[in-house]
Parts: C-alpha cells; sequence; structure tokens
C-alpha cells in the first residue's frame, strides 16, 4: 500500500502517522520530544523516530514510504527544507529536510510550518473544507494563524504571514517575547488565561480550562477573566477580517475546546465590532490535535503530485 511519513514536531512531543493516499491515518504514533537533552538530541529524536516509521510501514505494507512531511514550530523556510529557528526547541538553521531525505533513504521530504500546515489540513478536510478564503486561528501557548486561500496556505514573502498573536491589541501593555507590549496572544492565549486564572486563585497549577468550568459555573472572577481575553481576542479578529476578509474563521487549540463557552461571547463580541465588514463564519476546528500530521501527509502528498511528470512531457 503507497503511503507517506507525517511528523508533527512540537515543544515537548511529537506526532507521526503514516498516510494513505486517501489521508487516512494508518499507523499513529507519539513520542516525546526529549527538549531538556538539547537541540542536536531532538533533531536525532526527529530522525529517529521518522526511521522507526519508515521501517514499520515497509514491513506492514510491503513497500517504503514514498514521501515524508513534517511540520516543526517556529521560522521555517519552507522552500529550502530548512528549520531557521525555534525557541521552544532551541535549535537554529536545521537542514531538516536534507537531514530526513538521508536518514529515509532519499525520498522527498517537504517540509512546514506547524500552523500552517495544520491550517492546510483544516482547510482541506477540515472545518474549512469548501471554503474558498478561511483564517484558522489555535489559540494554545501562544497564538498564531493560516491564511487559507483556495487549496494552499499564504506563506507571505519571508514566511511571516498569519502571525495574528502579535497584533498589539492593548497599546503599552504587558511586555511579549517578540519585544512589543500588548500583543493578542498575551491576553488571550491558553497560557494567558491559565496564568490570569492561577494568579486570581492563588493555584498556580490551575489552568484555562479550570477558568473556564468556573465561567460555566457563575464565578464573577473567572468571568471578567474570561470576557477580557474574549474582548482582546475579538479586537485582533476584527483587524485581521479586515485586513484578510476571510469566508470562515476556524478557531481551534486548547481554548477552543471550552466550546459554546468560548464561542458564544466570542461572536456577539466580533459582531458587535465589525462596521463595514462581512462577519465570517465563525466555527471551531474539527481536526484537533491530528491537523498537524494529517497537513504533513498532505504536504508530501503534494510533493509527490508536483515531481510527477505531465502527459506533455511523458509524450515528449
Amino acid at each position: 500500500m503507497k503511503h507517506v511519513i507525517a511528523l508533527d514536531v512540537g515543544g515537548t512531543g511529537m506526532k507521526a502517522a503514516l498516510v494513505g493516499a486517501d489521508g487516512t491515518l494508518l499507523h499513529e504514533a507519539r513520542r516525546a520530544t526529549g527538549r531538556d537533552r538539547g537541540p542536536e538530541a531532538v533533531v536525532e529524536t526527529i530522525l529517529g523516530f521518522a526511521e522507526d516509521l519508515r521501517l514499520l510501514g515497509q514491513e506492514r505494507y510491503g513497500e517504503p514510504a514514498a514521501a515524508a512531511g513534517v511540520a516543526v514550530p517556529g521560522i521555517v523556510d519552507a522552500d529550502n527544507g530548512i528549520a531557521v529557528y525555534a525557541a521552544n526547541l532551541g535549535w537554529r538553521d536545521v537542514p531538516m529536510r536534507e537531514l530526513l531525505s538521508h536518514r529515509l533513504d532519499g525520498i522527498p521530504v517537504a517540509l512546514g510550518h506547524d500552523v500552517r500546515t495544520g491550517g492546510l489540513a483544516e482547510g482541506r478536510i477540515g472545518a474549512g473544507n469548501g471554503a474558498d478564503r478561511f483564517l484558522f486561528v489555535p489559540l494554545g501557548t501562544g497564538i498564531a494563524g493560516a491564511i487559507g486561500i483556495g487549496d494552499r496556505i499564504e506563506a507571505g514573502a519571508h514566511g511571516y504571514a498569519g502571525e495574528i498573536g502579535h497584533i498589539v491589541v492593548r497599546p503599552g501593555g504587558t511586555a511579549c517575547g517578540c519585544g512589543q507590549r500588548g500583543c493578542l496572544e498575551r491576553y488571550a492565549s491558553a497560557s494567558a488565561v491559565s496564568l490570569a486564572w492561577a494568579e486570581a486563585g492563588g493555584d498556580p497549577e490551575a489552568d484555562a480550562a479550570d477558568c473556564a468550568k468556573a465561567v460555566e459555573s457563575g464565578d464573577p472572577i473567572a468571568v471578567r477573566i474570561w470576557q477580557d481575553a474574549v474582548d482582546a481576542l475579538a479586537d485582533g479578529l476584527v483587524t485581521a477580517l479586515t485586513l484578510l476578509d476571510p469566508r470562515t474563521l476556524i478557531i481551534g487549540g486548547g481554548l477552543a475546546e471550552a466550546g459554546e463557552t468560548l464561542f458564544t461571547p466570542l461572536r456577539a463580541a466580533v459582531e458587535e465590532r465589525v462596521t463595514f465588514q462581512k462577519l465570517p463564519a465563525i466555527v471551531p476546528a474539527a481536526l484537533g490535535d491530528t491537523a498537524g500530521c494529517l497537513g504533513a501527509g498532505l504536504l508530501a502528498w503534494d510533493l509527490l503530485a508536483a515531481q510527477r511528470p505531465t502527459d506533455s512531457e511523458v509524450s515528449a
């Protein structure tokens, strides 16, 4: 059975899969990234994981993987296959495509940014399926975005397109790691809500999910913290939809797991803020934490399709 290897590398863990030509996840696995052992060890863990999947696929399906796709965080030069920088993993200028292809007996490898890769999957086979323009925004440790145009994700001239988390929504506000103050992700990410709720309750272990439960039970402090996050998120999203005019706005990540506790006030807050703009459909992501793996698989299949000779080339 023809298949590809898909890897989704996160700050602390990796998800991987063998993906069939129809997008089916034939095999799934997870491993720790092992970032505490240093960036070189992380790279070796990725390569070893991919090699194990190659051997498994060959044994189980009678042929080696036809290609591989890998999604990584941070700054990515997808055209040249280089993982430029990832603060959480401590690496700089890792020639990931070359390293993986060498370890996998020379098969073609596609490299992508984690959020854009997840957005590719959501757009083609998830919540954005059928939308000609969409914006995918996962609310996790930080906030990023993937701009969907037709059947592809717009990376921008330098690979930075979609960084909605660094729209300034509270000028002069909380310092952000990017060097600005008042960035959206400092107020509306899952980690920002977790921090605010932990500080309010004096429990360092409390997180955004706990805050959402307290909102549902009517806790006034939780309601205030939650609404502050929703208001900041709505401010950032309205700026984004003013610039991009998406037909569908897909919200994912940990904060979206609160369901209508998030979506009901968020839809209302966005609607209050739009004037001339067309209000997009605001929907939850459909693929959960499999989006990155599925997207990496799509990158691999796209790469194979691009390398396949056309009819005119064959006849020539």
